[in-house]
């Protein structure tokens, strides 16, 4: 609500140039002077992706004309002389790819649509697995992760692209998976069980979050394993930008979605359950029966001291 997104080109519109970094002498600074004296204003930003031999600059503006383009082109390729894979200079080198404000706004409005589309799905789904309750904990743990996810997006100024989108989608369904495991054993553990007097709802529900917490600490580390490695790659190795954003919604959603699983849908589950007269009057059960048995070994231990005496 702050800080805003900081949304990629295919968003917002505009023009991208990239080119080899080469030796890695040139800075992000010279590349500011040479766009702000080609085109006569400065970009939006300038950014080095990648490391070593793979590293590229990447330069974003407002949507530039062709003729500027090219001259943008030929002023960057006077100054750094960036070399293809021949060894030798090449203006072919220096890509640019520009979209319209126009395309920015479709691509928003069908991220939007995919993103209703999905939580509508997984709706019905919870909805036609389990009852009202685990339904509606459930939808909370999808729109608690969705928040916090684009929260954690916009308070460090990641960029969000198409590629953070369908990262998204992705933990959302890694998060629903979670949560359906831990409230199939929370509906395996309640079953009947307002015909016990041995633990609460709410014991119960905690039981079933004990009962599978290590598999849940166990899938998210194997899954978070696999992220670290594919940042790594587009990183360090291949430089590429659209694997970074896919990597970085998914490890934070995972994280997001781990402890969302544990901490949040069940409780959520617990409150809302704890609502209905069924629960409240076998929690009295349940606690009146601890209460005579506790009176009761009083007073045996009672006795047993007077015996002793």
């Amino acid at each position: 609500l702050l800080r805003g997104f900081t949304f990629g080109i295919d968003f917002e519109g505009g023009t991208k140039v990239s080119f080899p970094r080469g030796d890695g002498q040139a800075t992000t600074q010279q590349v500011e002077t040479v766009f702000g004296e080609a085109i006569g204003q400065p970009p939006e930003s300038v950014v080095v992706v990648g490391n070593g031999a793979t590293a590229t600059f990447q330069i974003r503006s407002e949507t530039l004309t062709n003729a500027e383009t090219e001259e943008l082109r030929t002023a960057l390729f006077d100054e750094f002389q960036p070399k293809g894979a021949d060894g030798q200079p090449s203006k072919q080198t220096i890509s640019d790819s520009a979209v319209s404000e126009t395309w920015g706004g479709q691509i928003t409005q069908k991220a939007l649509i995919a993103l209703v589309v999905f939580l509508v799905l997984a709706a019905i789904y919870i909805t036609v697995r389990y009852e009202r309750y685990m339904a509606i904990a459930a939808l909370a743990t999808l729109v608690f992760d969705l928040l916090v996810t684009a929260g954690v997006y916009a308070l460090v100024g990641f960029e969000v692209t198409p590629a953070t989108v369908i990262g998204l989608l992705t933990i959302l369904g890694f998060s629903l998976y979670d949560t359906v495991i831990v409230f199939d054993k929370v509906e395996e553990n309640t079953e009947g069980f307002e015909h016990t007097t041995r633990r609460t709802f709410a014991e119960q529900a905690n039981l079933a979050v004990n009962q599978t917490f290590m598999r849940s600490i166990n899938t998210s580390l194997i899954s978070v394993l696999p992220i670290i490695s594919l940042m790594i790659i587009a990183v360090w190795v291949l430089g590429v930008g659209t694997l970074m954003d896919l990597a970085l919604v998914q490890l934070v959603g995972v994280i997001v979605g781990t402890y969302s699983s544990i901490f949040f849908a069940t409780p959520r589950l617990v409150t809302l359950r704890e609502r209905a007269d069924v629960v409240r009057k076998h929690t009295r059960r349940v606690q009146n029966r601890r209460k005579t048995a506790a009176a009761r070994a009083t007073s045996v231990e009672s006795t047993s001291d007077d015996h002793s005496d």
